[in-house]
């Protein structure tokens, strides 16, 4: 589905809210904003769309799942579909030379460093591999972006590659793409399958078109094209990102930008930092990993990255526990697949997952500490944890399962009927 006929489908579904007041994309538009998808049609003239995937519902809608079936859905599908190139596109109603200002890229916070990019898909390309990931992006110039470039990431590994033989790496940035391809470059998949997996979600292939750089993109509201600069840097931050606290300011590598083109009143994607659409699209891609590699070793049921851990930080792995030493198993595995996780509680298959109360009753009532839970200091995390030093911290793992040979002592009893 398009990503404009998802909005629509929004709409005729009565879950989009419409904003027609004029709105500044200086802290008006976020001071606004509320958890529901919302489209703004003027801000300083332009269309302003956000949270459309803002929610576990949502996401089951764009992907025709119900919700507590997500993650079964997504760690089965394979990662080799099809896609199909093509030769126009409607991104391509106008060409223009870039002009950032035109755009109503929003400023957020107060104590942000700049406006920000937040929904742009960084699709780059070099010696034959392909990389799209979402990256958030500085506006510096009317025609140059900051970008945060993840160390050790697939983007950062081309862009390194480049700029260690002088050379410049091609990019372009797509906006408003359909939410299922969307979902998909935010997961971790194999190097250069964002587009394959995409079209696996989708059941059909996605299509591409080529820009005047090379660079193969879907077809989205608005792309920006250029190269990142192989030796030009600039100040990235302060930014509020996942944790809703602000990340710190880094020298991040500079895009130039060469061509911009979009729709005709184009829908502007941006993503609320912090915010539910947030927290879907960067923290949901890693539960289908995490239940695959603990599918190794332990029978796994379901897995959730907590709201209250920020969708990324916490884990909640249900299994039907076979033999004591399998939650410990779990716990590995998980911290093994997500490498920024920081908490992992595994529990039992009577316990709802979804359920806070139900998660804390499991840790009250199965967890002995100096049995259950383990600790692992000094270990590489995220350096979005406030609480690391360079991405550097302690992770601990919670074992909130029933001893199997006192089973009958954990048991919740059953109401009569």
């Amino acid at each position: 589905m398009s990503f404009r006929g998802f909005i629509d489908r929004l709409g005729s579904l009565g879950k989009l809210t419409e904003i027609e007041k004029p709105l500044s994309p200086v802290y008006d538009v976020s001071a606004t904003v509320g958890k529901e998808p919302t489209l703004f049609t003027n801000v300083n003239g332009s269309k302003v769309v956000m949270n459309i995937m803002g929610s576990r519902e949502l996401l089951a809608g764009a992907l025709g799942v119900p919700p507590e079936r997500i993650i079964h859905h997504l760690s089965s599908r394979p990662v080799d579909g099809k896609t199909k190139l093509v030769k126009d596109s409607p991104t391509k109603e106008v060409e223009e030379d870039p002009d950032l200002p035109k755009l109503p890229i929003l400023t957020h916070f107060e104590g942000d460093g700049a406006p920000y990019i937040t929904a742009g898909v960084v699709v780059s390309e070099y010696e034959g591999v392909m990389n799209a990931s979402i990256h958030r992006l500085r506006v510096i110039g009317k025609d140059k972006l900051a970008a945060r470039l993840v160390e050790f990431r697939h983007t950062y590994n081309l862009y390194k590659k480049a700029s260690e033989r002088g050379e410049r790496l091609p990019v372009a940035i797509a906006i408003g793409i359909d939410p299922v391809t969307l979902f998909a470059v935010s997961t971790r998949v194999p190097e250069g399958k964002e587009w394959n997996y995409a079209s696996a979600l989708a059941g059909e292939p996605i299509e591409l078109f080529k820009c005047q750089n090379g660079i193969k993109v879907p077809h989205a509201e608005i792309v920006l094209e250029g190269y990142i600069h192989p030796t030009e840097l600039a100040d990235e931050g302060p930014f509020v990102d996942i944790s809703g606290t602000f990340d710190i300011i880094r020298k991040q590598p500079v895009i130039h930008l060469t061509n911009m083109m979009h729709r005709n009143d184009p829908i502007y994607h941006a993503l609320m930092p912090a915010g539910g659409e947030h927290h879907i699209l960067m923290g949901v891609p890693y539960e289908p990993l995490i239940f695959n590699e603990v599918k190794k070793v332990a029978d796994v049921m379901n897995v959730v990255l907590t709201p209250g851990g920020c969708c990324y930080f916490h884990a909640a792995v249900q299994i039907h526990k076979n033999n004591d030493e399998e939650a410990k198993k779990a716990i590995d595995a998980a911290f093994a697949v997500h490498k920024s996780l920081k908490h992992v509680v595994v529990v039992d298959d009577d316990i709802n997952i979804f359920d806070p109360n139900d998660i804390e009753f499991a840790i009250a009532t199965r967890v002995k500490g100096d049995e259950d839970i383990y600790v692992y200091p000094n270990v590489r995390g995220s350096t979005l944890d406030p609480r690391s030093v360079d991405g550097i911290g302690t992770k601990v793992g919670i074992d909130a399962t029933m001893d199997l040979s006192k089973k009958w002592k954990f048991e919740r009893v059953k109401r009569p009927k």
